[in-house]
């Protein structure tokens, strides 16, 4: 898997112990890319300290049970492909994702950001196979969606777009809640996360007919 300048090939590549960026319904998976908007002080010294060493941060959604200080057990490690300072104090940075993990233990630190050890899903750095989706049903539910929205999209890019990426794409971009999103990335492979998003917009949009809300 390569993310930006690096590519992450073997264990070896991947830190034991990470530092933790908790955050609600934030979806990032191996290939994707998500920008990020830090502010909070512990945060701003967590993106120092990875700059000056392996670039690396752990995406972790809090927990879905209501448990205070709880986690996911599984998170996706991204690398800092892009930084800039905003001149108030807030730094704009994109992770591209590497792999998925899970949390082992988290450990006791002095850091103000949260630190775990981790396992690294080794697949994940592996290139990236199409597989076979069901293409049509994925693309039925987001035209379906994008009609209840009344949304509009660049149809020539998602038809020229690889499985890979439309399905990460898609994935990553959707506006579900936590629940929904933790399912998208613990799916164990391509065609299950196409048939996760497809049950989840399939539902979504019969609530939508339901009480004629928005999906967003």
């Amino acid at each position: 898997m390569r993310a930006g300048n690096f590519s992450y090939v073997k264990a070896d590549d991947i830190p034991d112990t990470v530092a933790l960026f908790p955050l609600s319904a934030a979806l990032l998976l191996p290939g994707g890319q998500m920008p990020l908007n830090i502010f909070e002080p512990r945060y701003l010294a967590m993106i120092d300290h990875a700059l000056g060493s392996n670039r690396l941060v752990g995406m972790v959604q809090p927990s879905l049970t209501g448990e205070v200080s709880g986690l996911c057990e599984v998170g996706c490690l991204g690398r800092i492909t892009t930084f800039a300072e905003t001149g108030d104090g807030r730094y704009h940075i994109t992770l591209t994702g590497v792999c998925r993990y899970r949390i082992l233990e988290e450990i006791n630190v002095r850091t103000p950001w949260r630190q775990a050890k981790i396992a690294p899903m080794l697949t994940d750095l592996e290139e990236p196979k199409g597989g076979e989706i069901d293409r049509a049903a994925l693309l039925k539910a987001f035209r379906s969606f994008l009609e209840a929205n009344g949304m509009e999209t660049d149809w020539e890019s998602v038809n020229r777009a690889d499985n890979v990426t439309l399905v990460n794409a898609l994935s990553m971009m959707s506006p579900y809640g936590p629940a929904e999103k933790q399912a998208l990335l613990e799916a164990t492979d391509l065609k299950a996360r196409a048939e996760t998003l497809v049950a989840i917009t399939e539902i979504m949009l019969a609530r939508h007919g339901e009480n004629g809300s928005t999906l967003q």
